[in-house]
């Protein structure tokens, strides 16, 4: 077993890079950081580096085991889809799911399921992209553990959980030191004409467009989600995002979780001021993010003060809280911006539903 101490970083990664791949192509058992948590990574369509993966695991024989894919262009070459579970795929990937479809049997018969299916991913994690188009084929996704067991975010605490037997089979191990804490990813089997959603995970989705939250923090991460996979993909334009909900839904819960994307490490609630303006590291994408809140706006006069419709011009991401107060601006700044409508639905203490509309 070789083990490797780098930097958490793409940059540190990319120069290790080829000892993975070269491992990899050797049949090798790699234990590798992914966007959710440690991770055994081995060649899927090598039977041998399979089995070795299983045996290490501990994982019964007929429990799939998902993969990454080099590049969206690739699902096809693996699984079956139809026009509507690829429009799907188009709004959910990259990002913090797998996504269970009918298999084309390229990769070892052990990683798929009894009915013959087979788990995807495309990570939001460039380390793991970067490996995969590298590699070129698809390789195991699995989280580095016993079977059975919870995942790991530090290799110290996965290698104690091992015999040294089981430490030999693994060829190589790189350690980029404690991972953020993320649940591993949602797992979506879209065989059938309904979503069923098999396991939890940080980003819940119930159908296209409707996610569910039964946390602040997963408020946060489906904010996170959706401006990765909808706001940021908007190239030429500013994006008004109005969030309509009761108080207390996590409006601003659902800001935060905006910012923490675009780079702002403190989001404050801007209740009395009416808005706050935070210019943005990455003028590549938006140059300002402008966070409204209209809970205490009830003059139309005020409302005139703020000109929301300037921050139309240029590269802007606005965030309007109590978005449904100026409903009627909307059909205006679809004329110049781009806008999404978010609603935040109260559910019960702890659970919320969080739909999108464009």
């Amino acid at each position: 077993m070789k083990r490797i101490k780098v930097n958490n970083s793409e940059k540190d990664l990319l120069k290790i890079q080829p000892e993975v791949i070269k491992t990899l192509e050797n049949n090798g058992l790699v234990v590798y950081p992914s966007d959710t948590v440690y991770g055994f990574l081995a060649s899927a369509k090598s039977t041998e580096a399979v089995l070795k993966l299983i045996n290490v695991k501990r994982r019964p024989f007929g429990k799939p085991i998902s993969v990454f894919l080099p590049s969206f262009e690739s699902i096809n070459d693996y699984v079956y889809t139809n026009t509507k579970q690829l429009k799907l795929l188009k709004q959910l990937l990259p990002g913090p799911f797998t996504i269970v479809l009918d298999s084309k049997h390229q990769v070892s018969h052990y990683l798929e399921s009894e009915k013959g299916s087979l788990g995807i991913r495309l990570p939001d994690y460039k380390p793991v992209v970067n490996l995969a188009l590298g590699f070129g084929s698809a390789i195991t996704a699995t989280s580095a553990n016993i079977s059975g067991k919870g995942p790991h975010y530090t290799i110290d605490s996965f290698i104690k959980t091992l015999s040294q037997k089981r430490l030999d089979q693994i060829d190589l191990i790189v350690d980029v030191g404690k991972l953020p804490f993320n649940k591993p990813s949602t797992v979506l089997d879209l065989t059938e004409d309904s979503i069923k959603v098999l396991r939890k995970g940080d980003v819940l989705l119930e159908e296209v467009g409707r996610f569910k939250s039964e946390s602040p923090k997963q408020t946060r991460k489906i904010a996170e989600f959706l401006y990765k996979n909808y706001f940021a993909k908007v190239k030429s334009s500013s994006v008004f995002v109005f969030l309509e909900g009761d108080l207390g839904a996590g409006k601003t819960e659902f800001t935060k979780g905006v910012g923490k994307a675009v780079g702002v490490s403190e989001v404050v609630s801007p209740s009395f001021v009416g808005f706050y303006e935070y210019q943005l590291s990455n003028p590549d994408k938006f140059h300002n993010l402008i966070h409204f809140d209209l809970y205490n706006i009830n003059d139309r006069s005020e409302l005139d003060y703020f000109n929301i419709e300037s921050f139309a011009k240029g590269r802007n991401l606005v965030i309007i809280e109590w978005g449904q107060k100026i409903k009627g601006l909307i059909d205006k700044l679809k004329q110049s911006a781009t806008v999404f409508y978010i609603q935040i639905i109260y559910e019960n203490k702890n659970t919320r539903l969080i739909k999108l509309n464009q």
